[in-house]
């Protein structure tokens, strides 16, 4: 706001000066809350394309590429919305927890289609039909990127979606805990508060068969198939553990597959793509390499 030049007729320039003053904070007001709004209904959209959306069990043409035999094997495989890493049941296990921790990566969004990726741990799915699983959610929508915590559970096997305020950088865990027939869902946002997830759910013993252990960067799913991997560059994956009958160890303490995202089409090329286990085995990065 300019001082006035002149002190003559100081009252009508004083509510000159009153008037121009509360007509600029309401127009800046009115932007500001113009843009909010904005915000929040695009945010609402992006919650609703959720609704369909699956994180599913590996498409159907993952397979073993190579099985070593001898203790700390270590097989591969191709999935068209899996990468990372998978304790299996060849050698009779069966799994009860599983658990990492991970800073979500940030993904960059450069048109205004739908596309997500999914980061989580999880019991079943690799080797059967239910999956018991939770973690993170990146997804791009109408050019904006957006990030939640989120859990599935057969028979649904829809994604609950439910922090909404998940940023790039939040430090997170994920567990899965299975007790008799209830599978207790944890994830914890350490950064960021109202991420947090607990949440028990059951499935009978003959169904769900606890015959795997996953870490896994997913492309997920709905009506029209898998949805484009957005660039998240590197997930991380550290603190990982996995529990067989009375044994707690890590990735490469029980049968162990590294999983390849791959296209679906012949000869394809990798979506994402898997690094070596740390030395400890508790850990490894999985990097985008094409959306589609």
């Amino acid at each position: 706001m300019n001082r006035p030049v002149r002190l003559i007729a100081a009252a009508a320039a004083a509510a000159s000066i009153v008037a121009l003053g509360a007509g600029s904070t309401a127009s800046a007001g009115t932007r500001h809350g113009g843009a909010a709004a904005k915000a929040t209904a695009a945010a609402r959209a992006a919650r609703i394309a959720l609704r369909d959306v699956t994180a599913n069990p590996p498409a159907a043409n993952q397979g073993a590429r190579s099985r070593p035999t001898g203790p700390g094997r270590l097989s591969s495989a191709d999935s068209t919305n899996w990468s990372g890493y998978a304790d299996d049941s060849s050698g009779g296990n069966t799994y009860s927890r599983v658990s990492a921790k991970w800073t979500v990566p940030a993904i960059t969004c450069p048109t205004k289609e739908q596309q997500l990726a999914a980061f989580w741990v999880g019991i079943d799915g690799y080797s059967s039909g239910t999956v018991e699983q939770d973690g993170t959610l990146a997804q791009c929508y109408g050019g904006t990127a957006f990030y939640y915590t989120w859990w599935e559970m057969y028979p649904t096997n829809s994604i609950q979606a439910v922090g909404t305020t998940v940023k790039p950088g939040d430090k997170i865990t994920a567990t899965v805990v299975k007790t008799g027939t209830s599978y207790a869902l944890t994830v914890t946002d350490a950064t960021t508060s109202g991420n947090n997830i607990s949440t028990t759910q059951s499935c009978a013993a003959a169904t769900c068969v606890d015959s795997s252990a996953e870490w896994i960067a997913e492309a997920p799913g709905g009506p029209r198939g898998e949805y484009p991997l957005p660039d998240f560059k590197k997930w991380t994956a550290s603190a990982a553990s996995a529990t067989s009958g009375s044994t707690k160890g890590d990735i490469g303490s029980f049968p162990d597959d590294e999983i390849t995202m791959v296209t679906s089409l012949t000869g394809g090329y990798a979506l994402a793509t898997p690094g070596v286990l740390n030395a400890a085995g508790t850990g490894f990065p999985v990097t985008w390499d094409n959306s589609y």
